[in-house]
């Protein structure tokens, strides 16, 4: 009997793995290939092999400087933005049990984008110096909401609450910036709050990738704990898990990717909370699903992107697509959140 449940349970545990890699390897299928058509496809198509002697170092006249100068750096921000988002969208998720706990429901994303509107409209800065402000806003604001979230004892509930509080006032911000500005200047505020890809150089991308890699690895080497945290910080702790330290350690990271992302592209809307859900319904409740939520992600991002792009007669930037995506999702959460009685 007891060797018949032990099959049982090992049997449930290798089909949960085997769903978990199989839906990993089509994810990363389905980006790749979203990738490589990002590359292909603009105003001149290009054929496979002209896309790969560019790649390859092969100067193609008319092909090298669309490929390597434009359609480039517009996929790889694409991708590790999209990374980055679903990877600390997941997080905050993960760790508050709420799906309502998304960066940009809770005043994380928008920390970056009144401190980035502030430096375009009232500064006059533009480049890297308004993303590194942005990030800098970003943490301090992260750190703001998590300490006022923290008098007692830590509570997931708590935070939301007052990240929302927090996200509506600096919403406000941002339109009094919009209404102070001027005619000229607020086109370009615009189109960095919409989230874009366009305009985007190689320059962004050695930055972005390093704290991709680097917080995004620390979070996946972080996912036992972060899944044992799923469970409540008591039984954590009964676990003998630092449950204080690991948190601190996890909403580091998250902010870090969801800073650098908005400072790179602006606040890409709904791609940090559709990313942690969708993967999750693809892998199965009790599995890992970071690196699912990355890919998902990355989805999200360029194929939004190549239907803003080429779907309409007229161009839209990826984060109007994003939010169409998400707005519907949104209000059908909060009617089964309400009915639930949850925060």
């Amino acid at each position: 009997m007891i060797k018949s449940k032990n099959s049982i349970i090992t049997q449930g545990y290798k089909q949960r793995k085997n769903r978990l890699i199989g839906v990993t390897i089509l994810l990363a299928a389905l980006t790749l290939c979203l990738c490589t058509m990002m590359l292909i496809y603009g105003n001149t198509k290009y054929p496979l092999d002209v896309v790969i002697k560019v790649l390859s170092g092969e100067n193609v006249k008319g092909a090298t400087f669309a490929i390597e100068t434009l359609r480039l750096p517009r996929m790889l921000c694409a991708l590790l933005v999209g990374m980055a988002f679903g990877i600390a969208g997941n997080t905050f998720q993960t760790m508050l049990r709420n799906p309502l706990a998304s960066p940009d429901i809770i005043g994380v994303t928008s920390g970056s984008s009144v401190a980035a509107v502030f430096c375009i409209l009232m500064l006059g800065m533009s480049g890297p110096s308004v993303s590194i402000i942005a990030v800098i806003s970003g943490l301090i604001i992260a750190a703001l909401i998590y300490l006022l979230s923290n008098d007692v004892s830590f509570s997931g509930s708590r935070l939301i609450l007052i990240g929302i509080g927090i996200q509506a006032m600096l919403q406000a911000v941002i339109s009094f910036l919009l209404l102070k500005a001027t005619q000229y200047d607020v086109s370009g505020a615009l189109r960095w709050l919409s989230g874009s890809l366009n305009g985007m150089t190689m320059k962004s991308v050695p930055s972005l990738f390093v704290v991709v890699v680097v917080f995004g690895t620390i979070i996946v080497l972080l996912t036992k704990y972060l899944q044992v945290l799923e469970l409540g910080d008591e039984f954590a702790t009964t676990l003998g898990i630092r449950v204080n330290l690991v948190r601190v350690i996890l909403v580091l990271s998250a902010v870090f990717l969801i800073a650098f992302a908005t400072a790179t592209t602006g606040p890409i809307a709904f791609v940090a909370f559709l990313a942690g859900p969708i993967a999750s319904k693809l892998v199965g409740k009790g599995s890992p699903n970071v690196i699912p939520s990355a890919l998902v992600g990355a989805l999200l991002v360029l194929a939004s992107d190549m239907i803003g792009q080429f779907v309409f007669s007229t161009r839209f930037p990826v984060g109007v697509i994003t939010g169409i995506l998400g707005a519907p999702y949104m209000l059908f959460l909060l009617i089964c959140v309400n009915k639930r009685g949850e925060v």
